[in-house]
């Protein structure tokens, strides 16, 4: 059965970093206080949502040997749009100079695999190449005043060229869902700054990951003792852990970047699975498992062939 490949990647995160030591200069917080109980050390900060999605797709598209003019669609994960109208994937379009469709999508953290799992289904469809962005600025919708949020947010962008193929495809199995009975613990009305639950979302998180992921993998026959690397989204270091206990992954199998970008909402999985191309760690052949949740509640898992 015909399906889809990742022929191309690419990244992109602001120039300005943000430590854990320069928040503690102006919040009552401290680098063991956020080390402790984020595991993250750093963020980049700035820019807006369609400036790093431009530079990660224009990357993704060199890195598969592409020209705009052979992209069919462009699907732009985000939670942090430029504007409420129009789209930002049409200022992303526009400027990449791709002659094709696009559209935004909100699935809050679990974007980037909703998104995904999109673009696999319109290249079933007949689209030969769509370009997935996953790209957000979380710092914008935050109050820096608001010391729990402030240490967790952090601003990038990832994307993925997905081409057609006669062979096999990458994506074995998916499952996308979402609880609009929780959408109170996590959100941000228009003009306001995020909310957030902390321990509410922590408990279903876990719960939501773990649940879809097993879910996901049975589809294909398998279990997370398969799983070569877990691509989870980077919100928390207890919560990645948590999921990665009970999956039963090792923690060698689990990619963590928190540490470095913090929480990049739509944009966590494709900086971790670039992160997992860079250090050698995803290799061809690799079962990969990528798995998300976020305001909504929204989850997302999907399991992948690497290389086909």
């Amino acid at each position: 059965m015909p399906g889809a490949v990742i022929s191309g990647w690419g990244i992109c995160v602001p120039d300005k970093i943000v430590t854990n030591e320069d928040l503690s200069a102006r919040l009552d917080t401290s680098d063991a206080w956020i080390t402790e109980r984020t595991g993250i050390r750093q963020r980049h900060i700035g820019g807006t949502t369609s400036e790093l999605a431009i530079v990660a797709g224009r990357r993704a598209l060199e890195k598969a040997g592409r020209s705009p003019d052979e992209i069919d669609l462009l699907v732009l994960a985000t939670t942090t749009p430029d504007a409420t109208v129009p789209g930002t994937s049409a200022t992303v379009q526009d400027a990449l100079g791709l002659q094709a469709g696009a559209f935004d999508l909100n699935a809050a953290c679990s974007g980037f695999v909703y998104a995904l799992v999109a673009g696999h289904g319109m290249v079933l469809a007949g689209s030969k190449r769509v370009l997935v962005i996953g790209s957000d600025t979380l710092s914008r919708i935050t109050d820096w005043d608001d010391r729990s949020l402030a240490v967790i947010v952090g601003d990038g962008a990832g994307a993925v060229v997905l081409e057609a193929t006669d062979g096999p495809g990458e994506l074995l199995a998916w499952d996308l869902g979402a609880d609009g009975s929780l959408r109170h613990l996590l959100k941000c009305d228009h003009g306001g700054f995020l909310y957030m639950n902390g321990k509410e979302i922590f408990r279903h998180a876990v719960r939501a990951v773990v649940e879809s992921s097993v879910k996901t993998l049975a589809q294909v026959g398998m279990d997370p003792s398969d799983v070569d690397v877990f691509i989870p989204h980077q919100a928390n270091a207890r919560i990645i852990s948590a999921a990665r206990e009970r999956l039963g992954i090792p923690e060698e199998r689990t990619v963590v970047t928190i540490d470095r970008y913090g929480n990049t909402s739509s944009a966590s999985v494709p900086l971790a699975m670039a992160d997992a191309l860079e250090t050698g760690l995803l290799q061809p052949g690799a079962l990969v498992l990528m798995s998300g949740f976020g305001g909504g509640m929204t989850w997302a898992s999907a399991v992948l062939r690497w290389g086909g």
